[in-house]
């Protein structure tokens, strides 16, 4: 069974920062590709930034240069190092793996950035 627990979510200032962190429970997180999705009322989850098991990164267009996710395989660890953040970085963000054909999530942890 594999558990994902994300935390470091609240309220921040614009162009303030903030870190989301996820563990996972279970064996062979070295070999998940994990992603921070983030949710809005109203509209899709959608994909904030991945990182593969090789350490190779993705990013969402709106989060580059902002955002950075890394990971520590030892701690079975995920990270999102949030800077300049906006207003429409508000969302619930998510913790996901993913190895073939299985997915799992995190409960979500919510980010409030004020104006």
């Amino acid at each position: 069974q594999v558990q994902l627990v994300e935390s470091g979510g609240g309220l921040v200032r614009a162009g303030g920062s903030q870190r989301l962190s996820c563990v996972v429970s279970g064996s062979s997180f070295s070999i998940y590709t994990m992603g921070w999705y983030r949710q809005v009322p109203g509209k899709q989850r959608e994909l904030v930034a991945a990182i593969l098991r090789g350490g190779g990164t993705n990013y969402a267009d709106s989060v580059k240069g902002r955002f950075t996710i890394s990971r520590d395989n030892a701690k079975k660890m995920v990270y999102l190092e949030m800077n300049s953040l906006k207003p429409e970085d508000t969302a619930v963000y998510y913790c996901n793996a993913k190895l073939g054909p299985m997915i799992y999530w995190g409960q979500g942890t919510q980010v409030t950035v004020s104006s």
